[in-house]
C-alpha cells in the first residue's frame, strides 16, 4: 500500500527539493504545510517540473506552525505514515539581530509538530537539525552523533532546543523520532542570502566577496558541502530502510549525521565557483567574530554511522556545484 508523507516547510529550499525527490522515487501521497511568511516561496513548487507533472499526488495547506494545528486541519490531513519536519527559521544573522522571536518561532514549531504527532500517530518522524548545535570543530576531529551540544548563536541554540524537546517526547510519549544533523546544503532555488548563491551573484556582477577568516585574516572557515539532492536522498533512505529505536529498549532515538564528501574551506569553494563560471573572484578576508559574533570558523560532522547502515550519496561535490551554478545563471531572478 502506498504511503502518505507530511512535509513541513514544503516551500522552503530543502523542503521543496525533498518534495521533488519523493515524487520521483516513490508513489507516495504528499501533504505539505507552509506558512509562506518566512522563506517559503510558492514558485519552488509551481516552477518545479516534477510537481507540475504529478501535482495530483500533492495537497498543500497554508498554516503557520507557530500556532497549534486545529482539529479541522487535522481531519483534512487525515492518516499520515511519515512526517519530515523541515520548518524552521534558519538564517544565523537574523537570529543574532533579533533573537527572541527567532528562538520562540523555532521552539513553537517543534512543540506544535510533536503535539500533532501525538494525535495522528505516524510510523516515523524525522526532525531536521543542523551541524551547528555541536559548535565548532578543531578541523582534525569531526563530531560523531551524540557529541556534546555547545551551540554558538541563537539559531543553533533554537535547533538544539528543538532536539531536546523532541527527545523528551520520544521518551515520554513514544514519539517515533529520528534526529538528523545536516551539513551545509546548497542547490537550485536557494535563498540568495546563503553563501553559494551569494558568491555566484557577486562573481557574476564583479563584486567583492567577503570570506570569514581567523583574526589574522589568514585562514578561512571550512564546511562540508552537499547538494539538496543528497540531503533528500539520505532522508528518504532513513524512512525506507531504518527501523526505529524505542524507549526503554534504547536510551536514545536514532540520530544520523548527513555529511558531504569532504571538508572544504569557504575560500576554496568560492574559487571553485569562480573557476566554473570562468570569471575572476574578488574577495576580502574578514575576521569572522567581528562581523558575526559567536561565529564558528570550522564545522564538521562524522558521517560514518549512516554509511554503516549501507547508505552512500548519489552525487559528488563538483558535478553538484556545476549543475547548481549553470541552473542559477540560467535563472538569474533567483539571485538578482
Amino acid at each position: 500500500m502506498s504511503k502518505k508523507i507530511l512535509i513541513t516547510g514544503i516551500g522552503g529550499f530543502i523542503g521543496s527539493h525533498f518534495l521533488s525527490h519523493v515524487l520521483v522515487n516513490t508513489d507516495w501521497e504528499v501533504i505539505g504545510i507552509d506558512s509562506w511568511r518566512h522563506k517559503g516561496i510558492s514558485e519552488r513548487l509551481t516552477d518545479n517540473e516534477h510537481y507540475k507533472k504529478q501535482f495530483s499526488r500533492v495537497r498543500i495547506f497554508t498554516h503557520d506552525l507557530n500556532a497549534p494545528i486545529s482539529e479541522i486541519l487535522i481531519d483534512k490531513i487525515g492518516h499520515i505514515d511519515y512526517v519530515v519536519n523541515f520548518a524552521s527559521e534558519s538564517h544565523v544573522d537574523r537570529s543574532i539581530t533579533d533573537p527572541v522571536p527567532f528562538v520562540q518561532n523555532n521552539v513553537n514549531i517543534v512543540l506544535n509538530m510533536l503535539e500533532l504527532c501525538k494525535k495522528i500517530q505516524p510510523e516515523k518522524l524525522i526532525q531536521i537539525s543542523t551541524d551547528e548545535v555541536y559548535g565548532a570543530t578543531d578541523v582534525i576531529t569531526n563530531h560523531p552523533e551524540w557529541s556534546a551540544i555547545i551551540p554558538s548563536n541563537p539559531y543553533s541554540a533554537s535547533k538544539a532546543a528543538q532536539e531536546a524537546i523532541s527527545v523528551s517526547y520520544w521518551r515520554t510519549y513514544g514519539t517515533p523520532l529520528f534526529l538528523t544533523n545536516i551539513m551545509n546544503t546548497f542547490g537550485e532555488m536557494q535563498d540568495k542570502e546563503k553563501f553559494i548563491p551569494m558568491v555566484i551573484r557577486k562573481i557574476k556582477n564583479g563584486e567583492e566577496v567577503i570570506i570569514h577568516s581567523d583574526p589574522e585574516g589568514k585562514k578561512s572557515g571550512a564546511r562540508f558541502w552537499l547538494h539538496a539532492r543528497n540531503t533528500s536522498d539520505a532522508i528518504l533512505y532513513m524512512l525506507k530502510n531504518i527501523n526505529l529505536q524505542k524507549y526503554p529498549e534504547f536510551d536514545r532515538p536514532h540520530r544520523f549525521n548527513i555529511v558531504g564528501e569532504r571538508q572544504i574551506s569557504n575560500l576554496d569553494i568560492a574559487q571553485m565557483i569562480s573557476k566554473i563560471m570562468n570569471k575572476e573572484l574578488k574577495y576580502r578576508m574578514v575576521d569572522a567574530h567581528s562581523s558575526r559574533p559567536g561565529h564558528d570558523l570550522f564545522y564538521g560532522l562524522d558521517g560514518k554511522r549512516l554509511k554503516d547502515f549501507g547508505y552512500d550519496f548519489p552525487c559528488n561535490l563538483e558535478e553538484s556545484l556545476r549543475k547548481t551554478i549553470n541552473w542559477t545563471l540560467e535563472n538569474e531572478r533567483w539571485v538578482a
